[in-house]
């Protein structure tokens, strides 16, 4: 199994002989409006992609499907909708598919519980993206697990801070690899709605055995925590050796 950051929460994953693009933001640095709600109002994403043009449309024509957590535009973006393959199998939560379907993916599979595809195994699970009026306002939000036989298990917490969902999904799934948003997003008012470094600490802690792999950093306005934060924080806390925090466009092989 491979995991490849391209930026923010933007990956590819390949396992089992499937090429799957995980939460597509594919528009050039600047093409959105600024973040609804952040005090800093620059327009994003913040930074490219680390692709040209032609790589990224070579990129995309080997994928063999996309795996979408929720349907805010810094997880699956105009420039997405527009440029992904319509015949591409799209994987959702429920809430998110009449919107899939409309822009005109012609196989959206919404995921309840669970779904087999290619000898992938889709478990979704739950989350909470903030807390209070602001994490309802920010609306439903899910989480993957994604197993193969043989292959390390894989577990996408999505948008979300640390929670009781978050702490049942550890315990009861026990995953090798576990993606995190990190970043610390915050609006400007309300609490965080992705995880703090401290959250990241309290995964490390929950799941000793798996290797963490924080994201979602440097690519949006109200992310307040970066690579270098996060790093330092996690060090003093000593479980920076468990934590794999990628550059752009880096990609890491678990065995």
């Amino acid at each position: 199994m491979q995991l490849r950051l391209l930026r923010h929460a933007t990956c590819v994953l390949w396992v089992n002989g499937v090429r799957i693009l995980i939460d597509p933001m594919l528009g050039r640095a600047g093409s959105m409006d600024p973040v609804q709600g952040a005090a800093d109002q620059r327009r994003i994403p913040l930074v490219e992609l680390p692709l040209e043009e032609g790589e990224l449309l070579r990129l995309i024509a080997r994928l063999n499907g996309v795996l979408v957590t929720h349907l805010h535009p810094d997880h699956f973006d105009p420039r997405a909708a527009e440029i992904l393959p319509k015949t591409l199998p799209v994987f959702c939560q429920p809430p998110d598919a009449e919107r899939l379907t409309q822009l005109g993916f012609q196989t959206v599979v919404p995921i309840e519980v669970e779904h087999e595809w290619r000898g992938v195994r889709f478990a979704r699970t739950g989350g909470r993206h903030g807390t209070g009026e602001v994490g309802e306002r920010m609306g439903a939000v899910s989480g993957f697990v994604l197993r193969v036989p043989g292959e390390p298990s894989l577990y996408l917490a999505g948008d979300t801070i640390w929670c009781a969902e978050v702490e049942a999904s550890i315990a009861g799934l026990w995953p090798d690899v576990i993606v995190l948003n990190a970043g610390a997003a915050q609006l400007s008012s309300g609490g965080p709605i992705t995880m703090t470094a401290e959250d990241v600490v309290r995964v490390c802690r929950a799941a000793p055995h798996a290797t963490v792999v924080a994201v979602h950093m440097g690519a949006l306005s109200h992310c307040a925590l970066d690579r270098l934060g996060l790093g330092s924080a996690l060090d003093q806390a000593g479980v920076l050796s468990q934590v794999w925090i990628p550059a752009n466009g880096e990609s890491l092989t678990f065995p």
